[in-house]
Order: structure tokens, then C-alpha cells, then sequence
């Protein structure tokens, strides 16, 4: 009879090189690896060989970079995202690809499970899990570190490195830094380690050889940097009159936007499993599309379509972070936000200065600020009438006078 079949989600790493040995003895199993490039560059060299050394019976490394951009990030940029007011969901937003994808060659390959390395404590197996169960619910989810019979295996690092030893498994076996870090096409996420304590300055000097993606900002460039940005219903399209895919953009801002420094973050957030983590961040081109945007809608965006919208960027943010990207309430939200960025088009110009994106113009074919009417001179299309906001004045001031009528009165 043919083994099982697991797709496993692998890095590479200590942790999913174990889980990769262990899955398949445990389970009788063949395991099948599954890499997503979404931007983590050299962390991909030797994957696969190491993969099938470790007891992969096949070898999965998709570059799936441009459907990140595209179907991704540029949506949930759109929407405003921003979680807990700093953090712009680069490790939430890259979940659901990942779970995506691996649900797709489960079903190719015939798998009975697919599995992954998150821990029990961490946001990722919700959101992994929930992504999985949104789109195929008969495939069973394996998460090793929620297992007691994993746990008791191998309670700590060491017992992880002899297991890795005892079986050839080829990881390198040196002291773990003093954090953990995450990399896509995003951003940088670092944690643990240093970080757990929330009075370490992650921006100091010690720290400085952390950062990957960014220079500080003491170190920017001592000149400005202008960059023009067009958008297209919302989406950007091209950077200094240069026409660019999603991926291109992305791209290009993060070498510009970690040239100057932009995009660092350093934050405690609350997890959606019930605790507080501290978590430091990069998301140097990010930051700079996220600001643009903003500043692209300010010009061709409805007030009340504006307002409604960003009644909902709380709702939107915290159902990425969470883990509901494929739920039928963020596919509703999505369909709103589509709407309300037809007419998001034109071109934003920034200055890049040493952490700080600064605004030097908007412009757009279809702009909903007229200067002739909201000129403090004469207006010569005549279409506000300044002794119309007379009686604009006292239709709203009539509650608080009757408000403030009965509280005179009670005193």
C-alpha cells in the first residue's frame, strides 16, 4: 500500500528540519516540503538539497512573490490596513499564500495532512489553521509543537540539536541569536530573545547589526530623496514615470525606503491567543506605499466614502492579524474598499529625509478639490454662498443649546 502523504510547511531551520524527520517516523509517512518565496532571498540557497537529505520524499520551492504583491499586499493596502495603529501585517498578510498554496499541492499530491512548525503560544497556527479550514476543510492540520508526545521529545534546544546529530540531519548547530526574525517581501519581523524585554532599545547601538533591510535614520543619507508615485484605482503602478508590476513597486520602495531609513517599528502588540509580545519591525517600502496612498485618496476620495471606510480599518486590520483572510466577512470588507478606490488615481510626489516621508504634491485627473471654490478670495464659480454656514451653524448648534439648557437647569 502507498504511505500517507504530509505536506509540511519548511524553512529550513532547526525547527521544521526536526519536525520534518519526526513527521515522517512518526506518521509512517512521505513528507513533502513546501517552501513559499515570497521574498526571503538568500534564505532560500540549499533548501531543497538540504530538504531531501533530511527525508523529503519531494521538494516544493514556488516563487509566488508576484501573487504576494498583487493579490495581497496591494489589497489589504487599499483597505487602510494598519494593525493596533503601527504595524502593517507583514507576517499576517503572507500566511494565508502560504496555507494557499500548501492546500493546493495537498490536494495534487494526494495528502492526507499538511503540517507547520508554529508554536502553540504564537499567532501563525491560527493563522495557518483558519486560512486551511476556509479553504479545505477535509484536510487534517498537523502542528507538531501542539502535540505532548512532540513537547516531551524535545523540551528545548538542545534536545533538538542531538536528535539532529543522532540522525544526520544537516542544520547548524550553533548558539541561537538573541532574537528570531521572519522575512518576506514586506518587511522584517523581529522577536524573542533581547526583544522580550519591552525597556531594551532595539534602536541602539548594540542592535544595529539586526536590521537587514534599513539603516537608521542617523545614518540616512544627509540629502533628500523626491519620489513620484502613480496610482491607478488605488493600486500603484509606477515610480519616476517608470511603468512597474506589484512585485517591481515593492521592489524599488524597499531599496529606497531602507536607504533613508523609513519603516521602523518597535512595538508591544496583544496576540489574538490572549498575550502581549513585543515585536521590532522593517517595512521600509511598505511605509512609503502606505503613506502615498493615504495621500492619493486625501485628493480623489469622498468624504463620507473615506469616512466609511476607515470605520472599518480596525475591523479589516484585526481580521488579518488574526487569521480570517479567507472568511466571508473580509470578502465583503474587500468588496467595499474595490469600490471605494475607483477614482484613486493620480500621481503623489514625497521627499525621503533620514526615517520621515514627507509630502511635496498630489495631483490626479479626477480631483475632488476645486481651489475656486475653496479659495478665502472671491469665488468666482459662486457655488458656496458664505451666508449659507449662518444658518448651517444653528441647525447644529440646536442640540447642544437644548443639551446645555438642561444641564443649567438640573444645577
Amino acid at each position: 500500500m502507498a504511505k500517507n502523504k504530509i505536506v509540511l510547511a519548511y524553512s529550513g531551520g532547526l525547527d521544521t528540519s526536526i519536525i520534518l524527520k519526526w513527521l515522517k517516523e512518526t506518521y509512517d509517512a512521505e513528507i513533502i516540503a513546501f517552501t513559499a518565496d515570497i521574498g526571503q532571498k538568500e534564505e532560500l540557497d540549499g533548501l531543497e538539497a538540504k530538504a531531501l537529505a533530511t527525508g523529503a520524499s519531494k521538494v516544493y520551492i514556488d516563487d509566488l512573490r508576484e501573487e504576494f504583491a498583487k493579490d495581497f499586499i496591494y489589497p489589504m493596502f487599499q483597505a487602510g490596513a494598519m494593525y493596533e495603529g503601527q504595524y502593517l501585517l507583514g507576517t499576517s498578510i503572507a500566511r494565508p499564500l502560504i496555507a494557499k498554496r500548501m492546500v493546493e499541492i495537498a490536494r495534487a499530491e494526494g495528502a492526507m495532512a499538511i503540517a507547520h512548525g508554529a508554536t502553540g503560544k504564537g499567532n501563525d497556527q491560527v493563522r495557518f489553521e483558519l486560512a486551511a479550514a476556509g479553504l479545505a476543510p477535509e484536510i487534517q492540520v498537523i502542528a507538531p509543537w501542539r502535540l505532548s508526545e512532540f513537547r516531551d521529545r524535545f523540551p528545548g534546544r538542545a534536545e533538538m540539536i542531538a536528535y539532529a546529530e543522532e540522525h544526520g540531519i544537516p542544520v547548524t548547530a550553533s548558539a541561537a541569536k538573541s532574537y528570531s526574525m521572519d522575512r518576506n517581501l514586506l518587511h522584517i519581523s523581529y522577536e524573542s530573545g533581547v526583544l522580550e524585554d519591552p525597556w531594551y532599545d532595539a534602536s541602539g547601538e548594540e542592535s544595529k547589526d539586526m536590521y537587514l533591510l534599513s539603516v537608521s535614520p542617523e545614518d540616512a543619507p544627509d540629502q533628500p530623496e523626491y519620489l513620484e508615485l502613480e496610482f491607478e484605482q488605488g493600486n500603484c503602478v509606477g515610480l519616476n514615470g517608470q511603468r512597474l508590476d506589484p512585485l517591481g513597486v515593492m521592489e524599488k520602495l524597499n531599496e529606497l525606503g531602507g536607504k533613508h531609513g523609513i519603516g521602523r517599528v518597535d512595538m508591544v502588540e496583544n496576540r489574538f491567543v490572549g498575550m502581549k509580545s513585543r515585536g521590532v519591525y522593517e517595512t521600509p517600502g511598505g511605509t512609503i506605499l502606505f503613506t502615498a496612498h493615504r495621500k492619493m485618496e486625501s485628493l480623489t476620495m469622498d468624504r463620507e466614502v473615506m469616512n466609511l471606510r476607515d470605520s472599518l480599518i480596525t475591523r479589516y486590520s484585526t481580521l488579518v492579524y488574526n487569521g480570517f483572510w479567507f472568511a466571508p466577512e473580509r470578502l465583503a470588507l474587500q468588496a467595499l474598499v474595490t469600490e471605494s478606490q475607483k477614482n484613486v488615481t493620480g500621481t503623489v510626489r514625497v521627499k525621503l529625509y533620514k526615517g520621515n516621508i514627507i509630502g511635496a504634491g498630489v495631483k490626479s485627473p479626477v480631483s475632488l478639490y476645486n481651489p475656486d471654490i475653496a479659495t478665502m478670495e472671491a469665488d468666482p464659480t459662486e457655488a458656496y454662498d458664505q451666508g449659507d454656514a449662518t444658518g448651517f451653524i444653528r441647525l447644529n448648534a440646536l442640540r447642544l443649546k437644548v443639551s446645555s439648557g438642561v444641564e443649567q437647569n438640573n444645577k
